[in-house]
């Protein structure tokens, strides 16, 4: 996820140098930060914020963006007027003032992980979180963040509520996963599709996907191959638990963006490990002389599955990218 910040005074601006700071101390990716003020110094990596906040928030509101606002709390909600739709796809968005006393996230707590971007943050300034969602308040279980952390698929939203409000009221949650199908009726089923009664469905992700480029693919390009693909096979980016490459290709611009878009992370394979992956490969002379294995997308999307992997698309090329879908037990 991309971390951006746009500041409104010079002391904001300075708080984001000490952000960045503390990232490049600790091997934390920094966050980008915009100046949004007269006379702000554009120097060290800053941008200027054309125009104002609301035109910065609608450039940046988008999937794989984290919005940091330096400032008064006032100027966020101004500025994302009208831009939240959904609390599972919209981006996370945190508030810190500009005397780096409070971090305060005020969308997409749990789904889009603002929670806990605040606290990181909280922890490299040496400011304290202020954390307002109800379950992370009562110290109760949260069916959106057990979803996210799990790489699960919320099938039914309207299901978090009703588990939520059981878990407020101080009520025991219960959850099948290894006793299926229960006998009972249950609070959350992770299940494929069940008849068994329940508050909460939560899909496993089933497919990884394994994918090779060259150096510096266009992201939109590598995107719409994705997507094509996916689309073609009768999958989604929500079935997708993983993407996954081969080490030396998962820092690649295009992956990142996909990564961060579509929240699914990204597995990485030494060609060491890929060459023992099991199964029957499509092999590439070029590909093993450049990287030093015979198959990168093929290989990769079965090691990411895990043992018993099935090989569901084998190597699909167009344009110096490569694709393969393999399914999950």
């Amino acid at each position: 996820m991309r971390k951006l910040a746009v500041c409104f005074s010079r002391r904001g601006q300075e708080l984001i140098k000490k952000i960045n700071d503390a990232c490049a101390a600790r091997g934390i990716e920094a966050v980008t930060g915009y100046c949004c003020y007269d006379g702000a110094e554009e120097e060290n990596g800053f941008l200027r914020a054309g125009g104002s906040a609301e035109n910065w928030a609608k450039e940046h509101f988008s999937p794989g963006n984290a919005l940091i606002f330096i400032g008064a709390a006032g100027i966020a909600v101004r500025a994302l007027t009208g831009l939240p739709a959904d609390k599972l796809t919209d981006s996370p968005v945190i508030v810190i003032d500009d005397g780096g006393n409070f971090v305060i996230p005020i969308l997409s707590g749990h789904a889009g992980g603002a929670n806990k971007l605040a606290a990181t943050l909280a922890e490299l300034i040496g400011a304290v979180p202020v954390i307002t969602t109800s379950t992370d308040v009562n110290g109760t279980f949260s069916a959106d963040t057990f979803a996210a952390e799990q790489r699960l698929t919320i099938a039914d939203r309207a299901g978090i509520k009703k588990v939520s409000a059981k878990a407020i009221e101080g009520k025991s949650v219960t959850i099948s996963v290894k006793d299926y199908p229960p006998k009972e009726p249950v609070d959350v089923i992770v299940a494929d599709e069940t008849d068994a009664e329940y508050s909460l469905l939560l899909r496993p992700k089933r497919v990884t996907v394994g994918m090779g480029m060259k150096r510096d693919t266009d992201p939109e390009k590598l995107e719409r191959f994705f997507l094509e693909t996916l689309a073609e096979n009768s999958l989604t980016p929500e079935d997708v638990y993983a993407l996954c490459t081969i080490d030396r290709k998962e820092r690649e611009k295009a992956l990142l963006m996909l990564r961060d878009r579509y929240r699914i992370p990204v597995l990485s394979f030494d060609a060491g490990l890929l060459s023992k992956a099991e199964g029957e490969f499509t092999p590439s002379g070029f590909v093993e002389q450049t990287v030093g294995v015979d198959n990168v997308c093929e290989r990769s999307a079965v090691m990411g599955a895990g043992g018993h992997a099935e090989l569901i698309l084998k190597k699909k090329a167009a344009d110096g990218m490569t694709i393969a879908i393999a399914r999950r037990l």
